[in-house]
C-alpha cells in the first residue's frame, strides 16, 4: 500500500497574502480616561491602594502579551500613558509583583482577521475578536488556535 503524495500548497494571490501578514501584526490598544485607573478609598485601617485593579490588570496583560519583565512593563505602559496624553502615572515594578499574586489574567485571543484590539474602559478589560460569541455559546474548542505577537 502506498502512501498518498502530499499536496503542494502554492500561494497565487501574493498581494493578499502579503497584506495577512502584515495584519498579523496589527495591535491597537485603547485607553479610555473614565477608566478607574486609581483606586477608591475602602475605609480601612491602613494606607489605601494607589491603582486599582483595572490598572494592574492591564499592566499585567501586557506583560503577557509581549513577554515583558515587570521593570520593562512600567517603562511600556509610562510611554503608552505619555503618547494618549493622560495624566495619569504607571505602578511600580514592586507594586505590579506585590499585587499580581491576587490577580488572575488568562488571555483568550481567537483568529481573527482584523488584528488584535485591547480595550481598556471603565467596567475593565475585554479581548474583541472572530469568535468570541460562539466561544461563550458553545464552550472552548479543543484545538484553538493562538498567536505570538
Amino acid at each position: 500500500m502506498n502512501k498518498p503524495a502530499s499536496k503542494i500548497y502554492r500561494t497565487t494571490n501574493w498581494s493578499s497574502y502579503n497584506r495577512a501578514l502584515i495584519n498579523r501584526g496589527n495591535i491597537s490598544i485603547w485607553l479610555d480616561p473614565k477608566t478607574q485607573w486609581y483606586a477608591q478609598s475602602q475605609g480601612k485601617q491602613g494606607r489605601n491602594q494607589t491603582y486599582s485593579d483595572t490598572a494592574i490588570q492591564c499592566c499585567l496583560m501586557i506583560k503577557l502579551l509581549f513577554r515583558l519583565s515587570l521593570r520593562m512593563v512600567t517603562g511600556f505602559v509610562q510611554s503608552l500613558i505619555k503618547l494618549s496624553g493622560l495624566d495619569w502615572t504607571a505602578p511600580d515594578y514592586s507594586t505590579l509583583c506585590r499585587r499580581q499574586k491576587h490577580i488572575d489574567i488568562a488571555i483568550s485571543y481567537q483568529k481573527s482577521s482584523d488584528g488584535l484590539h485591547l480595550l481598556i474602559d471603565s467596567t475593565g478589560m475585554k479581548f474583541l475578536g472572530e469568535g468570541e460569541w460562539k466561544r461563550k455559546k458553545h464552550g472552548p474548542e479543543y484545538r484553538r488556535q493562538w498567536r505570538k505577537l
